[in-house]
């Protein structure tokens, strides 16, 4: 009978612990992988009262294992305890900027994300459809932010945001169960000067990080794994060249890529400035041009680029929100995952329109003209989503 368990009675009248309770929620065999597995989540580490405000710290705490497949961690940073500042300029990218280096690798060294905090926090969650959709993809629009803002900020903060393996239902998941064979997560906390500027900075302030994992767990009863099990999306954080200036019609180029580019996130920073990021995108019907090889793959006006993000993020323009939330400054997506809707909807995505290129794929971006936002030179970084699969790309709806 389902269910029933095998007891002992122990000499005092008593019942002693049996054998462990059946698992009853086994599949019959046959079917996709995510029929025979369930969604699950486990502590990886907790750790506190660390000082990022004098020097930098690392933070390099081991990953533990996991009785399945990871699909992601999910991270909440917590700074308490802080003095407030007065007259004091809080840094744009705060306080994701809390992280100079993000840096996460699987077993074998492969790079997964490489990126500073506010690209690997904020802009990959909100660009790449791994977190949530619409609305939730916003890091600052979840349950769990807050800030303490403004001139006379503590520099007490919380947000929880998510390092994603997993790019499509159960494609890209890393295998968790060998504890000899698992990733790597290393984070280099920054100090005050990424943090604030000018006035007295916030002080006493110390950081709690805390690491949990999503993972499939391991079937029962059949052997079954992920699709494309070693297959793996890549977020890696690159400049790109040459610079350029208010006003010009520069073509600026990407590092070589290879693999298939699911999504760009582009961003320009104002070397004059700080480093600050800025909108010298081009203006109203003033053109962008995304070129492959040589051909212009997309030739549009930025006011057609700002309603697309609307269109497939639910994102507003910088100047009026198309939706619940608002482009970050200095930042556009170029995204290829919406094989299935005009919107991205996440997981849920074949992979059909993904870009296929190799080592010798030349993309460019060109402004015609680039804005005069700041005072330049000017930087255009990219953050490519770069599918590099394990044998052929698995196209269409594998988990169906």
């Amino acid at each position: 009978m389902a269910g029933a368990t095998s007891s002992a009675v122990s000499p005092n009248g008593g019942v002693a612990a049996g054998l462990q309770q059946p698992q009853t929620t086994i599949e019959p065999p046959g079917g996709p992988f995510i029929r025979h597995s369930q969604p699950g989540r486990r502590p990886i580490y907790n750790t506190s009262g660390l000082s990022f405000l004098a020097s930098g710290n690392i933070v390099t705490q081991p990953v533990v294992a996991v009785p399945g497949y990871f699909r992601g961690f999910r991270m909440t940073l917590t700074s308490s305890g802080g003095t407030a500042g007065t007259g004091q300029t809080l840094n744009p990218d705060y306080p994701y900027s809390i992280a100079s280096l993000v840096t996460l690798k699987d077993a074998f060294g492969t790079p997964i994300i490489v990126a500073p905090g506010y690209e690997a926090f904020n802009l990959i969650p909100l660009y790449g459809g791994q977190l949530g959709i619409q609305g939730t993809r916003f890091v600052s629009n979840l349950p769990s932010y807050s800030a303490s803002t403004g001139a006379t900020s503590t520099g007490n903060f919380s947000f929880s945001t998510y390092l994603p393996f997993e790019f499509a239902k159960a494609y890209g998941c890393i295998s968790g169960a060998n504890a000899s064979l698992l990733p790597t997560l290393t984070m280099n906390i920054a100090n005050s000067a990424a943090l604030t500027s000018g006035g007295t900075a916030f002080s006493g302030n110390a950081l709690q990080v805390q690491c949990d994992a999503d993972f499939y767990w391991l079937p029962e009863g059949v052997a079954v794994e992920p699709p494309g099990l070693g297959t793996t999306m890549q977020w890696i954080y690159q400049q790109c060249n040459p610079t350029f200036s208010n006003g010009s019609t520069t073509t600026v180029q990407l590092p070589r890529l290879g693999g298939y580019i699911a999504a760009l996130i582009l961003e320009i920073r104002d070397g004059g400035n700080g480093n600050a990021r800025v909108d010298n995108w081009p203006t109203g019907s003033n053109r962008l041009r995304i070129i492959v090889d040589g051909v212009p793959l997309i030739d549009s006006t930025m006011a057609e680029i700002y309603d697309d993000m609307a269109i497939q993020f639910g994102i507003g323009d910088g100047s009026s929100a198309s939706g619940t939330v608002t482009r970050p400054t200095g930042t556009i997506c170029i995204t290829r995952r919406t094989s299935l809707n005009q919107t991205d909807m996440g997981l849920f995505d074949t992979g059909e329109s993904y870009l296929s290129t190799n080592p010798g794929t030349l993309i460019e971006i060109q402004g015609s003209p680039w804005a005069s936002a700041g005072t330049g030179p000017y930087t255009l970084n990219v953050l490519a989503a770069q599918v590099v699969p394990a044998g052929t790309l698995i196209q269409g709806l594998p988990e169906v």
